[in-house]
């Protein structure tokens, strides 16, 4: 696991309000510091989305929800911990993200993320990063990293090289919301 020359750069163009394109616990995301507006920008102009539709920030444990929503209901870690699959909750009152990130209900979505890459980036830079599959608005997602467009890999400030080769195809997170101590799948 030599990953420590992608996580420098990788600091570097977060810190800068770049965008990154790194491996993450589903498929290969683009993302940007998840608090830096013009920077969230960039992303939804990248995928050529709109930027009403929302995207997945990812944080490195527990902890950090806790500085990015408003009371979040403490149970659903219980449920997140029996999970074998990477689960993004929706949670209401984002507080302290970017205002172009954030749903215009006031909700956002995040996951808490394992990969080895990912959580040593994340616990670095000490602020939530944004995760979005590397592809343009209304294509599949990428499983692999060889299945990243050109124009999305030629929209970035740093390709992060670490597991470019890993061929294991993977799959989007499912997606849930935490409803009165009752999960309700948004996305299977």
């Amino acid at each position: 696991m030599d990953f420590e020359q992608d996580i420098v750069e990788s600091l570097k163009v977060l810190h800068n309000g770049g965008l990154l394109l790194y491996p993450t616990d589903t498929v290969w995301g683009i993302g940007c510091d998840a608090t830096n507006e013009a920077a969230v920008a960039k992303v939804y102009a990248l995928k050529q989305r709109p930027d009403k539709k929302a995207m997945i920030v990812l944080v490195p444990d527990e902890r950090e929800i806790l500085k990015y929503v408003s009371g979040p209901d403490l149970s659903l870690f219980d449920y997140l911990q029996e999970q074998e699959r990477p689960t993004t909750v929706v949670y209401e009152g984002a507080i302290g993200l970017a205002d172009n990130l954030i749903s215009e209900d006031g909700s956002i979505a995040i996951r808490i993320c394992e990969e080895p890459f990912c959580k040593h980036l994340l616990k670095r830079f000490r602020k939530p990063v944004v995760s979005t599959s590397a592809n343009l608005s209304g294509q599949p997602p990428a499983p692999v990293f060889s299945a990243i467009s050109n124009e999305i890999k030629n929209g970035v400030d740093y390709i992060v090289n670490y597991r470019q080769t890993d061929e294991e195809r993977a799959m989007p997170s499912k997606l849930i919301k935490w409803e009165g101590g009752k999960v309700v799948v948004l996305r299977p």
